[in-house]
This record gives C-alpha cells, sequence and structure tokens, in this order.
C-alpha cells in the first residue's frame, strides 16, 4: 500500500468526522487512519427488509415500524429536557422518546412525514415506548440495504454522536473514495483458487455493506481465514527461522544411566501415552536441531517421570540438566523425587534456592561449574548470573506460564557456543486452537493418559444447606487415617476480604474439629516463606488432618494420603483453576473426593462450570469449555500480550479455519522458507508489515 494510498489518510479529513470526532475516535476505538476505521467489523447485522405492525410489538424486541411522525414535543424536566414523539401506523400508536441530542434531533425530523423507525421496545409504567430509535425518511430508506451492520459501541461514542448510524455513513463516505485498486492482493493466487476466497476488495466492501448472508458469509471467510494464515505464517516462520539457525547439541545415545534406571528403578509400566511422549523427545535430541517442546498433561499423568528420563539421556551424553519450579515448594518436591529415584545410579542432584546461602550455596555452584553435579532442581534462583553450567544439554521448566519471557530466554545462555534442549511442562490443558497460537512455535506433545489403578476423582456439588453432612463426612475420611484440604479463593482485589473469610472459615471448622482431637494447617500467600512451609511440612508428614489454605496450593504440594479437596465458595473460581486444584487428590490408593460448596443462586456461567466439573474429569474437555466461557485472553498463563490481537477471526470458533491457515501456511513455507518467490511477493511485504507492529511476536519459549 503507498503513502498517498487514501487507506493512509487520518480519519479526521473523511467527510462527517473533523477533528473533535477524530479525537474521541482514537481515544475510544484507537483509530487514526481510514485503515483503522475499516478494520473494525460489525459484530452482527439487523435484517431491515421485514416490518411489523405497532399492535404486534412486544417489551424488548428491536423491531422496524413504518409510518408516520405525527407530534415532535419538547418536555422540560428538574435537570435535563427530553424530546418525545407520537408514531402512527394503520395499527396504532407508539411514543418515541430521546434523552440527548434533543436540540438536533427535534431540528432535524419533520412532523407528518413518513418514516422508517428501528429500535428497541420499552415499556414504562405501562406504557410502551422506543427510546432513542434510529429514524430514516420512507423515501431514502427504499434505497437502503435492508441488511445493516451493526458496530460495537461505548457510551462516550454515543453521547459523542457517534453512535451505529453515523459511523455507517461515515463508512459509506469512505467507500465512494475506495476503489478495487485500493486494495491490492495479499493472499497467493494458488489459495484463493483453490480455497475459493473472494478478492479482498469484495470482502470489505461486504463485510460492511452485504446485500444479503450470501455476500457476508463469503467476506466473513476471507477476513478469517487472511488473518489467521498471516499469524501462522510469522509463528511458522519464526520456528523455521530457529531451526535453521540455531544447532542443537546432538545426543546420540541412550546410555547406561537411562537404561540402568529403566531396568533397575522403574517399579511401574510406563502408559503408552508417556511411551510416546519418550520416543518424541528422543528424535529431537538426536537431530541435530535444538528442541523446543511442550509437554501438556493433567496434574499425575507422569510427565516428571518422562522429563526425568530426557534427563537422563543427557547425562549418558556427558551433558547436564536442570529444572526449574516456579515455587520453593514445588523445587524441594522434584529434588525429592527425583533424588530418591536415582539413589543408587552414581548420579549427583543439587538443589538452589533464594534460601540455599553461604557456605552451602558457594560449594554448590564450584559443583556445578566443576561438572560434578549432573542434575540442578531449583527455583528461578538457576536463572541467575553467578549460576554456571560446566555443559548444561537440556532444560525442564515446570508450570513452564509463571516464568516471563526474559527469565527463560536467560537458560539459552547458560550453555556456552550451543544453546540447551527446552523442555516446558505444564498441567493447565490448552485446547489445540490455542496451542496453536500461544504456543504455535514450539512442537507440542501430550500424555492424555492416566497410569494405570489410578482412580477417577469424584466430583460433588454441594450448597450451605448440606454442610452438617459434609463434616460428618470429612470426620468419617479422618477417621480412616486420611487427609483434607479445605481452599477458599483469593483474589487480589478483594484479598483482604477473601483472608476473612479464610480465618472464618478456620475458626468455624475449630468448633467441630477441637484441637485436641485434631489438627488444622493453615497456609496463605500472605504468610511468610518459612511460616507457609513449616504448615505445609505439617500436613505433609500426617501430623495435620486438614489444610485450610488459599490457591497457593494449585501448584506444588503432593500428598497422596489427602483423599478429599473441599473448595469453598467453588463459583468464583475459573474452570481450569477448579481442575488444578482437583487434581491434588486422587494420588493415592483410596477413592477420592472433591467437593464444590457454592452458594444456592448461582449465574449462568457458574451454573456452566460446576456442571463441566461433575460431568468430566478430562482436562482438554474443561479446557475447551473454559475458553468458551471465559475467552482465550483470559485462560491462566496464555494471557496474550498482542501476540493474537485478532480483529474478526476468533480462536474459540474458527478452530477449522484456523488449521486450514496453519496447513497453507506449512506448505508455503516448506516450498518457499524466505518468501522469495514472484507469487509469495506481496504476502511477504504485507507480513513484514506486521512484524513491524507486533516485534515479540512468536516469542514464546
Amino acid at each position: 500500500m503507498s503513502v498517498s494510498s487514501p487507506l493512509n489518510q487520518k480519519i479526521e479529513f473523511v467527510k462527517g468526522v473533523g477533528s473533535s470526532r477524530a479525537e474521541v475516535l482514537f481515544q475510544e476505538l484507537g483509530v487514526r487512519t481510514v485503515e483503522d476505521f475499516i478494520n473494525i467489523f460489525p459484530f452482527r447485522y439487523d435484517d431491515r427488509s421485514e416490518f411489523v405492525l405497532i399492535k404486534d410489538v412486544r417489551h424488548g424486541d428491536s423491531v422496524q415500524l413504518k409510518g408516520t411522525l405525527i407530534s415532535l414535543e419538547k418536555v422540560r424536566g428538574r435537570n435535563r429536557s427530553r424530546l418525545t414523539g407520537m408514531f402512527k401506523d394503520a395499527s396504532g400508536l407508539i411514543e418515541l422518546t430521546w434523552f440527548q441530542g434533543v436540540k438536533w434531533i427535534s431540528e432535524t425530523l419533520q412532523v407528518n412525514c413518513e418514516y422508517v423507525l428501528y429500535g428497541k421496545v420499552n415499556i414504562y409504567r405501562g406504557k410502551r415506548s422506543i427510546p432513542h430509535p434510529e429514524m430514516e425518511l420512507a423515501t431514502k430508506a427504499e434505497n437502503q440495504s435492508a441488511y445493516l451492520p451493526v458496530y460495537a459501541s461505548t457510551e462516550t461514542l454515543g453521547r459523542k454522536n457517534l453512535g451505529i448510524r453515523t459511523r455507517r455513513n461515515i463508512l459509506m463516505n469512505i467507500f465512494q473514495i475506495l476503489g478495487p485498486q485500493h486494495f491490492p492482493e495479499i493472499l497467493p493466487g494458488e489459495l484463493l483458487r483453490i480455497l475459493k476466497l473472494c478478492n479482498r476488495y469484495e470482502a470489505y466492501t461486504w463485510i460492511h455493506f452485504p446485500e444479503n448472508e450470501h455476500e457476508r458469509g463469503h467476506a466473513s471467510n476471507r477476513l478469517k481465514f487472511e488473518e489467521l494464515f498471516f499469524l501462522q505464517l510469522r509463528i511458522l516462520q519464526v520456528k523455521k527461522s530457529r531451526e535453521q539457525k540455531l544447532r542443537g547439541l546432538v545426543f546420540e545415545k541412550v546410555g547406561n544411566y537411562f537404561n540402568r534406571f529403566y531396568r533397575e528403578k522403574l517399579n511401574f509400566e510406563l502408559t503408552g501415552a508417556q511411551k510416546r511422549v519418550i520416543k518424541e523427545i528422543r528424535n529431537d535430541l538426536g537431530s541435530q536441531i535444538q528442541m523446543n517442546r511442550l509437554l501438556q498433561g493433567d496434574v499425575g499423568s507422569g510427565k516428571t517421570v518422562v522429563a526425568l528420563m530426557s534427563m537422563l539421556i543427557a547425562i549418558d551424553n556427558g551433558y547436564q540438566a536442570c529444572i526449574l519450579a516456579p515455587t520453593e515448594i514445588l523445587a524441594q518436591q522434584h529434588f525429592q523425587s527425583i533424588s530418591d529415584s536415582v539413589r543408587g545410579l552414581g548420579i549427583q542432584v543439587g538443589f538452589l534456592s533464594g534460601s540455599v546461602k553461604g557456605r552451602t550455596r558457594k560449594d554448590l555452584l564450584r559443583f556445578l561449574r566443576d561438572g560434578h553435579i549432573h542434575f540442578l532442581v531449583g527455583t528461578h534462583a538457576i536463572l541467575e548470573d553467578p549460576v554456571k553450567f560446566k555443559n548444561l544439554g537440556l532444560a525442564v521448566t515446570d508450570e513452564q506460564h509463571r516464568f516471563g519471557v526474559a527469565q527463560r530466554a536467560r537458560l539459552w545462555v547458560k550453555n556456552v557456543d550451543i544453546p540447551p534442549h527446552i523442555l516446558v511442562m505444564t498441567a493447565t490443558p490448552i485446547p489445540r486452537t490455542l496451542a496453536m497460537t500461544t504456543y504455535g512455535d514450539l512442537d507440542v506433545s501430550i500424555i492424555d493418559e492416566l497410569p494405570p489403578g489410578r482412580k477417577p476423582v469424584k466430583t460433588i456439588h454441594k450448597v450451605e444447606a448440606d454442610r452438617m453432612r459434609i463434616i460428618k463426612f470429612m470426620k468419617e475420611e479422618i477417621a480412616q487415617g486420611r487427609q483434607i484440604y479445605i481452599v477458599y479463593p483469593l483474589i487480589e482485589e478483594s484479598a483482604i476480604l477473601d483472608l476473612e473469610n479464610l480465618q472464618q472459615g478456620y475458626e468455624e471448622l475449630r468448633n467441630y474439629f477441637p484441637l485436641q482431637e485434631y489438627q488444622i494447617a493453615v497456609v496463605h500467600g500472605r504468610m511468610k516463606s518459612g511460616d507457609k512451609e513449616m504448615e505445609m511440612q505439617r500436613f505433609v508428614k500426617g501430623t495435620a488432618q486438614i489444610m485450610v489454605a488459599t490457591t497457593v496450593i494449585e501448584v506444588g504440594v503432593n500428598v497422596p494420603n489427602a483423599s478429599i479437596m473441599i473448595i469453598e465458595n467453588a463459583e468464583r473460581f475459573g474452570l481450569s483453576q477448579l481442575h488444578q486444584l482437583r487434581g491434588r487428590v486422587g494420588r493415592g490408593a483410596d477413592q477420592s473426593f472433591c467437593i464444590l460448596m457454592t452458594k444456592t443462586l448461582l449465574t449462568h456461567y457458574a451454573k456452566e462450570r460446576i456442571k463441566t466439573m461433575c460431568k468430566t474429569d478430562n482436562g482438554f474437555e474443561i479446557a475447551e469449555v473454559d475458553m468458551k466461557l471465559r475467552g482465550p485472553g483470559d485462560i491462566e498463563g496464555t494471557q496474550q500480550s498482542g501476540v493474537v490481537d485478532l480483529k474478526i477471526a476468533s480462536i474459540v470458533t474458527d478452530s477449522k479455519i484456523m488449521q486450514t491457515a496453519r496447513h497453507f501456511a506449512l506448505e508455503i513455507l516448506d516450498k518457499d522458507p524466505s518468501l522469495s518467490l514472484t507469487e509469495h511477493k506481496a504476502t511477504k511485504d504485507h507480513l513484514d508489515q506486521i512484524k513491524g507492529k507486533y516485534k515479540n511476536w512468536g516469542r514464546i519459549s
């Protein structure tokens, strides 16, 4: 697009805008140019082909009427004036009211003229009326499309007379000066032919002013595909570029450490999914390309064993490995579990966190530099500059979304010549379409099987009226030697109130579980780390039968003896969070239960979340529902930060278009990685434009 193109023109110079409206459009919608304005798409369309009679209108209906404006009168109020009118058709009368723009409307509308009216019916004090209707002289309305676009608006836009009708008029003025020559094609011709897509000029004209559903559908498909195609092209180009430029350490063999662990230490059979994922990782490690792999799997699916066996391949090839965890508790847990698993194999495991100080820290760092430590387990302290490895070959991060991009990038420089292989793990199931965008430049492995013998957790919904039965059930489980989590929400905006709820809950529990017979541990995010650790250990060791906590336990504690998870105010949690919390139980041989306590009256979305939790324990199914209910940008750990700033496509509802876009983007990059062929020139130019806007696109791992 040339600099002189009307698309680059400032919006204030368009007929019907001006400097003051331009300022409002920028503040409310981020619009500076004509191109910005036409890239705000309608979210629905009003079908104006049908008229309703006044006698048939009902409260809440959006209706189109044709009739005569028979009166118009200003009514003075205590604070402000309003305008009322009477509108008549062959079947009756209805009142019209305006509270804003009274002067302009009274000067524009003409009594005893025929109008086409569109608006929402309201009933006030038993009387039907239509507030702020759209009015068009019947003679003018006959020349308009019967399929009118509706745009998202704000209170300020309405107040500044930049409502839907005004914006439609501005768009009409814009499309009078834009022609096909201003919309050069940016998709390869072969794609247009195969997918039968309309051209860009048709797409933009039809999306704003379709004559019918056929035109709207064609425009929508074209623009959604274009948006997702360039998103995938950029992500995959970053991935391919990295594979070409970055050599990977070559782990040629699976040796003694791996084989001895498999024969002597692994006291259970790996699931089919675990074997498949280990094979995928082995292929990466021997490929001469740096591995960047995302490992997904529900809590308890066996990700840590897969990570450990990958680390054993590293030391079989003469390299060190490390595993990073987001909290000290989880890091300690990994350290203990890995140390126990490799005991007797001659493997040195080190632990590093902020609390490791003095002589211990100094010795640890020296042993790490000398190569005496094979595995280092720790928190983000591993990323600090003084921490130097002799030859780091594999870095694993657990719950990787809790580490920032800049933090994770510091792992790359921990090996001097060639960056280490990267394996990132998450127990937060990520829907496929979201993984294709947010984690699109990583290879993805999924452990979708639980180890044999694991009993599914029974999830039950209860309300306050059931409280005494729950207390009785808790006492029965404790009498059989089991332990119980009780979790309260902790939401930053109401942290003080939430802590009061937790404290109040603790005191109420004391009435039923007196100190002489029962021990209760309390853990929340505002405690000092030492106090928190002490309380956690009381529960881990079995001294405390009940743990009252906020969501700090969502990632971390592994207590196979805990068989009940009670989530208070469960309606205040997101689905992913509920699923993560439920994963804290069901780790032992006993039947486990997750009890969702809510108030009796729930919103539609809360009911859907609770129903989903009780119906399924499939993390990916839950993640899909969560994304539909909350939208992709809200799912924990996947905030897009401009990476997936979609204007018309949706990664929730357009998964088929997304998959098609990825397929063709891969096909084109396989054939022409640098997009240097003549038929890809326009595509490359547009992609370069996008890169300028989103400089960090694709920097995921």
